[in-house]
């Protein structure tokens, strides 16, 4: 568990970013999805958040998957 919380650190700290647009609405979704676009920041159509690389992030993102796009920011 430790190494899983260093790696996590880790990420965050070495500059490893996303960037996350919203690229669909989230009428008709579940309401678990909405709260996710909101947990991102992401609330509106074509609004973009650069988050930190972390497991977590990466979670919420893949819950959302087909109403975001994301890019790799290299710091």
């Amino acid at each position: 568990m430790a190494e899983a919380t260093a790696k996590a650190a880790d990420g965050a700290a070495g500059g490893a970013r996303l960037r996350v647009t919203q690229i669909a609405s989230p009428i008709k979704r579940k309401g678990d999805q909405r709260a996710t676009l909101i947990g991102l920041g992401l609330n509106k159509m074509h609004r973009t958040r650069e988050l930190p690389d972390t497991p977590a992030v990466r979670g919420m993102i893949r819950k959302v998957a087909h109403l975001v796009e994301v890019e790799e920011i290299r710091a």
